[in-house]
């Protein structure tokens, strides 16, 4: 399945919360076909992010604020989640 609208939900809701100075928003979900979800509207999606708002931050809270960002998709849209923080 496509999941080309979460994705783009996903970017505008991380740039809109975090002004990332970098973003890539990958979806895994043709990696997991069979699994749960994946064939569904939820999909397994990777997130390479960057911002300014986890210089001081702990990896821990990094990932609270994206996940914050990203609201109601867990789990509606989103089955699986990969964030890898760049400070």
């Amino acid at each position: 399945m496509n999941h080309t609208d979460t994705v783009q939900e996903i970017r505008k809701r991380l740039i809109a919360a975090l002004q990332p100075s970098s973003l890539e928003v990958l979806d895994d979900s043709a990696a997991h076909q069979g699994h749960l979800a994946a064939d569904s509207e939820q999909g397994h999606f990777t997130i390479i992010i960057s911002s300014t708002h986890f210089v001081t931050l702990s990896l821990v809270e990094c990932h609270k604020l994206v996940y914050q960002a990203l609201g109601d998709l867990l789990p509606r849209k989103i089955h699986a989640l990969k964030i890898k923080i760049k400070k």
